[in-house]
């Protein structure tokens, strides 16, 4: 890092930009990923330089960045090649709820945004604090969550972690704790045989066909299939490991589990 706090930083995933928004330090950012979508303006004001697992290394140079953040092994290779570049970088890895509280503080620390970072952290907490407090004594639905269709994949840690906190029993929360996808593929007869009373399906850059889950073979007389409780959830509000899974993505496990949603979601920025 050429210089603390870092004064060009280009992120190379969504939940890095809108922490930066929240914090009310987006001035700093000079890049992002093309999946960036919160907040809305993002894509009007940040050039594009990457994709999930490519980016465009000579645009990303061009930028002269302090620091460049990026999230998990598969953007590992664009981490090497920008370490030989001579690129400061900062790889986070969170893979549960406790893990996103940890990035949003350590993501201040690194701008020199500790207080704000620590009251936006605390902000979350406390918000699910409040779900978990609403939904307690609650019938526990059965939730199936669907990552995606070709092959099945269940949900990553913190999606079943919410979607407990929203007031529902992952079916599969043992493949849960495996971070790669392809430790979580699951067999349609193992969906069938879990009886899932509610389906959450979010595939990842493309839209959800809910007729298509509903007519698949041998599924007709699953619960959730049989009380029409499929339902999509945009892949930007809950598979990105940051703010929007906390707010708008826990209000949609919410509203697909009969709860109404929890006020209290942080603005824009959180503090001034």
């Amino acid at each position: 890092m050429r210089r603390f706090p870092p004064e060009r930083i280009v992120c190379l995933t969504e939940e890095t930009v809108e922490t930066l928004y929240l914090l009310g330090e987006q001035d700093r950012i000079i890049g992002v990923s093309g999946y960036a979508v919160r907040p809305p303006q993002v894509r009007r004001e940040k050039p594009r330089v990457s994709a999930f697992t490519s980016a465009d290394l000579p645009k990303i140079l061009a930028l002269a960045p302090d620091l460049v953040l990026t999230f998990s092994d598969l953007q590992a290779g664009i981490v090497a090649d920008l370490v030989r570049a001579g690129i400061a970088v900062h790889a986070f890895n969170q893979r549960d709820v406790a893990g996103i509280i940890a990035m949003i503080r350590t993501l201040g620390a690194l701008v020199d945004a500790r207080e704000r970072a620590e009251a936006l952290a605390t902000s979350y907490q406390d918000r699910l604090a409040r779900v978990a407090d609403l939904v307690r004594g609650r019938p526990r639905p059965r939730v199936y969550f669907e990552e995606w269709d070709e092959p099945l994949i269940s949900g990553i840690g913190w999606v079943s972690e919410l979607v407990r906190i929203a007031g529902g029993d992952d079916v599969f929360p043992e493949l849960a704790r495996q971070a790669a996808a392809k430790d979580r593929i699951v067999t349609p007869e193992a969906v069938v045989a879990a009886a899932p009373e509610v389906i959450l399906a979010s595939w990842c850059g493309k839209k959800v066909v809910t007729s298509r889950i509903a007519s698949r073979a041998g599924w007709a007389d699953m619960p959730a299939v049989a009380q029409g409780r499929i339902h999509e959830i945009k892949s930007p509000l809950i598979l990105q490991p940051g703010p929007a899974a906390l707010t708008d993505g826990l209000d949609a496990i919410l509203s697909a589990l009969g709860h109404p949603p929890v006020p209290g979601s942080p603005t824009l920025p959180i503090l001034g």
